[in-house]
């Protein structure tokens, strides 16, 4: 195996963490921020890129290819790797999800070394898994898919752990079945499910229906990921929220005259 082989626990249930226990030696690569506590003979060191040796290879132009690559999808140019520093022993690192949801441990080796999900799920991983970007090839998805036109790719043979918001469904699709859902309610996909926009139809449903112009088209084989809670959503909801005028946002159909009869 090139990628190290860790052990982990997940725990909580709507604000979950993961407790990576290493032994000496091994190490997991993180994004940055999602640092939550660890063991003394824990080293934690900030690296260009993810640390591993695919794509662009190695010295520094191979470092900055990988920084590149994070670039692109959104993500700060610098990932921080947790090392058990010790000779003996099991030591444990911890990393928390950002928002309420759950972690999605996945084993890479299980889906033919590669997995695409969206920029902003991944947390942490085994070091030696290759996190980089995924270009949609249809010019549909990218222009409307909700993620742009790259992805995130996470390749290798270790696990790696992806976070979705709200609940996480997982659905296996045979050769041919179709799964249409929400853009933003994809968390993650295998790769040989094929991958494309659909338009809604009809103009009453597209302009007043509330869902937006456009479903994910997801075709099988493979299996899909699928969040109930995109995090756009939930801060839509937050901020509607925060502009509101308290009674109107309760459900009272006086509205802002109710907010008045009160003194606000």
């Amino acid at each position: 195996m090139a990628a190290h082989e860790i052990d982990y626990v997940i725990m909580g249930e709507e604000m979950q963490c993961v407790e990576v226990q290493l032994d000496p030696g091994e190490s997991v690569v993180a994004e940055a921020g999602s640092f939550m506590m660890m063991d003394p003979e824990i080293r934690m060191e900030t690296i260009f890129g993810d640390g591993s040796s695919s794509g662009g290879g190695g010295g520094l132009m191979g470092k900055l290819m990988g920084a590149g690559r994070r670039v692109l999808t959104g993500e700060s140019l610098f990932m921080t790797v947790f090392t058990h520093g010790g000779n003996y022993g099991r030591r444990s690192v911890t990393f928390a999800a950002p928002y309420p949801g759950k972690i999605i441990p996945l084993d890479l080796l299980q889906y033919n070394g590669k997995i695409i999900c969206q920029k902003d799920a991944f947390l942490c991983a085994a070091k030696g898994v290759s996190v980089g970007i995924e270009f949609q090839r249809k010019l549909g998805a990218g222009f409307f898919g909700g993620e742009g036109f790259i992805m995130q790719k996470l390749e290798g043979d270790g696990l790696a752990f992806v976070h979705s918001g709200g609940y996480v469904m997982e659905k296996t699709l045979q050769p041919g079945e179709v799964l249409r859902l929400d853009t933003g309610c994809l968390v993650a996909m295998t790769s040989s499910i094929d991958y494309d926009i659909e338009m809604v139809k009809g103009i009453k449903s597209a302009l007043f229906g509330g869902e937006g112009l456009f479903f994910a088209t997801l075709r099988g084989p493979g299996k899909v990921w699928v969040q109930s809670l995109p995090f756009n959503r939930m801060a839509d909801r937050i901020l509607s929220a925060a502009r509101g005028t308290g009674r109107k946002e309760e459900g009272s159909i006086l509205g802002g005259l109710g907010n008045l009869l009160d003194g606000r």
